[in-house]
């Protein structure tokens, strides 16, 4: 399968690319900061240094592939847009290049409290994430009017380590057992066997090692 990855550089993104390619795809890892960053040498790897605003560059790294992972950080204050104006233009550019499958991070708050609410919105949600868990939910909504057969993996505290093949899934909830953390191997994990089995296609996902 041709992937490409966006926000490919980070603690997440690393471990896609990495785990991708130990699967046997290949690899486009796209980012501002791509040549600077310790990727595994790989014939199967295609480095693509672009800006995540940049509609050509962006669809350029799109094109020709079977599907976008997206990994995309960003500041945690309510000034902070890059989730939400990045996957604007991902999107846009999918739908320009007749690529149709997405599996995007998004965050906890994003999940149902109940049939009517969700987390982000709760009296004791820490109030710290609350801007981007915002930002988040207009990711979750962009998704959600895209058209696209998307996954939105919504994960609680993510630990630098590697897999375990040992973690939890609900659709749209918080999962039981619930630890709040997940790690980013195992993370990474789940988004690439999502690719094959499409368990969650148009559905949310709670996590938890």
């Amino acid at each position: 399968m041709n992937i490409v990855v966006f926000g490919s550089t980070g603690m997440v993104g690393r471990q896609l690319v990495q785990q991708a390619l130990f699967k046997g795809n290949s690899v486009k890892a796209f980012g501002r900061n791509v040549y600077t960053t310790d990727f595994p040498e790989n014939e199967h790897l295609q480095l693509v240094q672009g800006a995540l605003f940049d509609e050509n560059e962006v669809f350029q790294a799109i094109r020709g592939c079977d599907a976008v992972l997206s990994a995309l950080g960003g500041g945690t204050d309510i000034n902070d847009k890059t989730r939400s104006l990045g996957m604007k233009n991902i999107i846009a550019q999918m739908k320009k290049a007749g690529v149709q499958r997405i599996i995007s991070i998004g965050g906890m708050g994003v999940l149902n409290a109940d049939e009517d609410h969700l987390l982000v919105d709760g009296a004791d949600y820490p109030p710290e994430y609350v801007a981007v868990g915002k930002e988040h939910e207009k990711v979750f909504e962009q998704l959600k009017e895209s058209g696209l057969d998307w996954t939105f993996v919504c994960p609680p505290n993510i630990i630098n380590q590697g897999p375990t093949g040992i973690y939890y899934t609900k659709a749209d909830y918080l999962p039981t057992p619930n630890r709040f953390r997940i790690s980013a191997g195992d993370l990474s994990m789940f988004m690439l066997n999502e690719l094959t089995k499409n368990d969650f296609i148009h559905q949310r996902v709670g996590i938890s090692n």
